[in-house]
């Protein structure tokens, strides 16, 4: 029988009322006591369910019982072997569906708080190796072999294939089309969840890996995706370019001024500094009243940001019911409590301009809910004469993202799907171009940071392997 045990800790975090008005981080982290306190709570079980419930396989009870002993330097060494990147997923993984959905301990409680032993080890041993004023470094591979590998996109898909392929012994260079290195971690997720400086401290420490990192080159545009391959100076390629191209609602009104995609939206708070404005003069005018329409976390972070530059009201624009949500409850939470008004079962049907083709109001319906749809969620259905107007400013749409054609329609005989994603052929990414592997949302449609994670390293060993059996029967 599992022995019932303690609950488990509780992040601390900012208060709302403060935190709503600045970009300073709002969970706090625990402390080496709440630390210890929670992981000692773990059975370190025999068969690990959690391993199998985390797409990189993170030894998780062996890094655990190092925090037992106080050990969180060796925690953190003992994480690397699988994940370079754990600052970040102890901040932004959905711990709570993957490794801690497993939990033994969850069957009749709560389970272990994986994610924020995470980040506390990351963070631990981030500040050791400050005080000792080293940086971000690991010990740099030995290069094993000739063969060198282009990895397209400094996103979590593209850091993770290359910071694993530098392990095996290859000559890694990851190209990135914008001006700093992350991806959607530094241009889709806010400062307030995911500082830039941990994003920095996680590149640099893959750069010390011996991966070469090289910005401002859009593979696609300013350098020939074909050419890289027929030179003979890339013997394979991971192509990791995330998403990146909006959804939008194909409603009257969508082209007004004061719509953004969220994407625009959160990229121009997070690349170009808005949430420092006037220190950075790139404000986003947002007015008085935002509607957000979605309900996943990049809706979340579009409704906090907008409350922060200094919206009165922020609305959540959902046509489903909140069990529908499919944002992580944690983020529903801090939303509630920074004063986001939630409008579900609400559908927009018409955004309405001024004079001046800016933002007025948007014209929404009532809905409710009928049969299950494709997705096994209950369907959506119009209320006859429901229709109401939600006095708004700004309207941003946060409902999905699609494969970015910069890059893929440029490839010569890559195959793509029919949403305009690479097709891959196995679990690895396997592309229809032999030594060319794709993952993350590029190849599966918008997904999480450590599933194009995941995706990053299954790609890594297959490269590995498939560059072997090159060599070995050459």
């Amino acid at each position: 029988m599992i022995p019932a045990k303690r609950n488990r800790v509780e992040m601390p975090r900012r208060d709302p009322k403060e935190r709503s008005s600045d970009f300073i981080e709002v969970a706090l982290g625990l402390d080496p006591e709440m630390a210890i306190s929670e992981a000692e709570r773990c059975l370190n079980c025999k068969h690990k369910p959690c391993v199998s419930g985390c797409p990189v396989q993170v030894p998780i009870p062996e890094f655990i019982q190092l925090v037992v002993q106080g050990e969180f330097e060796a925690a953190d060494a003992k994480i690397k072997e699988k994940n370079s990147l754990p600052a970040v997923c102890g901040r932004v993984c959905p711990q709570e569906s993957q490794c801690e959905a497993v939990c033994v301990l969850a069957k009749r409680g709560q389970p272990i708080a994986i994610g924020m032993l995470e980040r506390f080890v990351a963070d631990q041993a981030s500040a050791a190796k400050k005080s000792r004023d080293e940086g971000a470094q690991a010990t740099k591979p030995e290069k094993k072999y000739p063969e060198r590998i282009a990895v397209i996109g400094s996103g979590p898909a593209g850091l993770t294939c290359g910071a694993d392929l530098a392990g095996y012994g290859y000559e890694v260079d990851i190209f990135e089309a914008l001006h700093d290195t992350g991806g959607v971690l530094r241009y889709g997720i806010p400062e307030f969840r995911l500082p830039k400086s941990i994003v920095d401290e996680e590149v640099d420490y893959v750069k010390s890996l011996g991966v070469n990192v090289f910005t401002n080159v859009a593979v696609g545009l300013t350098m020939d995706f074909n050419e890289m391959l027929r030179s003979g100076k890339y013997a394979a390629a991971f192509i990791g370019t995330g998403a990146g191209l909006p959804y939008f609602l194909n409603i009257p009104g969508e082209n007004l001024n004061g719509v953004y995609s969220a994407n625009e939206f959160l990229t121009r708070a997070n690349l170009m500094k808005a949430y420092l404005f006037p220190e950075y003069d790139t404000p986003i005018k947002v007015g008085k009243r935002v509607a957000v329409v979605g309900a996943g976390n990049v809706a979340m972070d579009a409704a906090r940001v907008s409350r922060r530059l200094g919206a009165e009201e922020v609305y959540i624009v959902y046509r489903r019911s909140r069990e529908e949500m499919p944002a992580r409850l944690e983020e529903i939470e801090n939303a509630e409590e920074e004063g986001i008004k939630f409008q579900l079962l609400t559908n927009p049907a018409r955004i309405v301009g001024d004079e001046k083709f800016r933002v007025r109001a948007m014209e929404c319906v009532r809905m409710e809910l009928g049969e299950p749809d494709s997705s096994g969620r209950r369907r959506p259905v119009e209320i006859p004469g429901s229709l109401f107007t939600l006095e708004v400013d700004t309207v941003v749409v946060a409902v999905g993202q699609g494969a970015n054609p910069l890059l893929t329609t440029r490839v010569d005989g890559l195959e793509l799907n029919k949403w305009g994603n690479i097709a891959t052929f196995d679990e690895a990414g396997a592309t229809s171009i032999p030594g060319v592997w794709a993952g993350g949302d590029i190849a599966t449609g918008a997904s999480t940071v450590i599933s194009a994670m995941g995706a990053g390293k299954r790609a890594a060993l297959a490269i590995h392997e498939w560059l072997t059996a090159k060599r070995d029967n050459a």
